[in-house]
Parts: C-alpha cells; sequence; structure tokens
C-alpha cells in the first residue's frame, strides 16, 4: 500500500505494557478470529465461539511494567494509526454523502492482555471491537502470527483486519449491531450464529467500501494489494478453520461466514462502495473471486 507522506490518526490510544484482565465480553467484533487464534496456539476455536467470552485469565491482577518496543512494532503501530485515519477520512464522507455524521472510535494498542468496556481480553482473543465504549482492541503481536502461522501476509491483509473491525463500528453507529443483538437474544444457538455470520460478513464488505474509497481519495492500493485481502478473508472462513482444526465442518456452528462468502463480500464492498450495497441480511451472497 501507499501510505508515505498519510496522517496518524489521534484515536490512538497506546496501553501496551499496562495489563488489563477479568471477565470477557468480546462483542461481536472480537469473535472474527478469537478461535482461528486459539488454535493456532494449540487450542480449540470452537470453545471459544461457543463461549463468546469468559474468565481467560483467571486470578490474574491489574498491573503495568515499563514496555520497550521493538523497531517493527513502532512501524506496525504507525502503520494501524495511518490506516485508522484512513477509515475516519473514507467513513466521514460516506456518511456525509448518505445525510449522516459519522463519529470515529478509538483504537487501542495492547500488549497481552486489556481491560475493555466489554470486560477482560488476552492477545489470544484476537482483534476486537467493543460497541460499550465504541473502541477497537488490537495486540499488534497479531500481525505476525497473521504473516507466520496463518500464510495471510501482506499491508492490505493487515488493513483489512482494521477495516473489518471498523466495520463492526459503522454497523454500531447505524443501529444494525444493537438489533441484530437483539434478535440473536431470542434466538437458538443455531439461528443466533446465522444472524452473527451475516453481521461479519456485512463488516467484511464494510472493509471493502474502505478500500474503494481509500483507493480512490488517495490512491493507496497496489497491483496485488486487494488480492492479499481476499487471501486473508479466505484463510479465515468458518469452513477452512474447522476443516484445519477437526478434519470436517460444522455449519450450523458457522458465525462468521465460509472463505467463499467472506471473499464475496469484501470484494463486493470494494467494488460497489456503497452502503445499500452491503445489505448482507437480504441479499444473496454474490460470487467469490478467484484470486
Amino acid at each position: 500500500m501507499r501510505l508515505d507522506g498519510r496522517r496518524e490518526s489521534t484515536n490512538v490510544e497506546d496501553r501496551r505494557g499496562r495489563r488489563g484482565v477479568g471477565k470477557a465480553s468480546i462483542g461481536i467484533g472480537g469473535l472474527i478470529i478469537a478461535g482461528l487464534v486459539t488454535w493456532l496456539l494449540g487450542g480449540n476455536p470452537f470453545d471459544v465461539l461457543r463461549n463468546g467470552g469468559g474468565n481467560l485469565l483467571p486470578g490474574a491482577a491489574d498491573s503495568s511494567q515499563e514496555y520497550v518496543p521493538t523497531p517493527e512494532e513502532e512501524e506496525t503501530k504507525t502503520f494501524v494509526s495511518r490506516i485508522l485515519a484512513g477509515t475516519e477520512d473514507v467513513w466521514t464522507k460516506v456518511f456525509a454523502d448518505n445525510g449522516l455524521t459519522y463519529v470515529p472510535p478509538k483504537l487501542v494498542v495492547f500488549s497481552d492482555a486489556v481491560q475493555s468496556g466489554c470486560g477482560g481480553a488476552s492477545a489470544e482473543t484476537g482483534p476486537f471491537y467493543c460497541p460499550a465504549d465504541r473502541t477497537v482492541y488490537i495486540d499488534l503481536s497479531f500481525f505476525r502470527v497473521m504473516r507466520e502461522r496463518l500464510g495471510a501476509d501482506g499491508d492490505f491483509a493487515f488493513a483489512y483486519v482494521v477495516a473489518h473491525e471498523v466495520g463492526h463500528h459503522v454497523q454500531n453507529l447505524l443501529g444494525t449491531l444493537d438489533e441484530a443483538h437483539a434478535r440473536m437474544s431470542r434466538l437458538s444457538q443455531k439461528e443466533a450464529n446465522a444472524v452473527s455470520v451475516r453481521l461479519e460478513l456485512q463488516a467484511d464488505y464494510y472493509a471493502g467500501v474502505w478500500a474503494h474509497y481509500d483507493d480512490a481519495m488517495f490512491g493507496s492500493l497496489e497491483p496485488g494489494d486487494l488480492e492479499e485481502g481476499i487471501n486473508a478473508a479466505h484463510q479465515i472462513g468458518d469452513d477452512r478453520l474447522q476443516m484445519e482444526a477437526q478434519g470436517y465442518v460444522v455449519p450450523d456452528a458457522f458465525n462468521h461466514g465460509t472463505s467463499a462468502q467472506r471473499m464475496a463480500w469484501l470484494y463486493k464492498g470494494y467494488r460497489d462502495g456503497t452502503l445499500s450495497g452491503g445489505d448482507t441480511f437480504s441479499l444473496p451472497d454474490p460470487e467469490a473471486p478467484s484470486y
């Protein structure tokens, strides 16, 4: 991606070296890669997905310690800050074009564990969005996991993760998140999972919308960037993760969408660049692109 000279967001808070723990309520955004990371670290991803959180670090106390980031971590933090700034510029424009006002989220960079408005979470939770405090939380080591253990490398693949979580913030501002959560509370687990899938696919679509406008406004995309994002979407599909973890798939347990669905909605968002095109609850799934 071409990001030289781009501004950094002022909505980034650095909590690295501070440890916040406790009861975790991940929120719908937090489940994007929670099961994936648990699987990569040797656990069962579906325990995380079924529980939706829990006491991730029992018995630990809040603490602070001096944190010395590596040059690579500082470079990644700058990258994330620039991507967040891009989402601010894009969504401010898209909301204004639709007669709405965009209020950007905060992004917290943490290490190991963090306390959010939704409860405590560890790095194994993966990046997540907490609607209670309108904040995205990211442990920067997650991008190393993507590169070294998942095969989802590239700056646009990393940007897709940030843009997806901001997509949940867009859902929160539009009221979609509250409506879906209220509906899910009245449904069986199987039916609630199906609603969760539509939420996650919509966040993927919104990530594509961001890419559409960021490229139009700043000329940010280079050859191969979009393919990096599509590959990342493929790698974190429910069917792929389940097959890797246990050798078979359980569609009723899907709550993020298949690889084909995630690739398709990300690409559709990039292609269409409209809010109306992202009604994943009513529109049929588009065809997945090749990559």
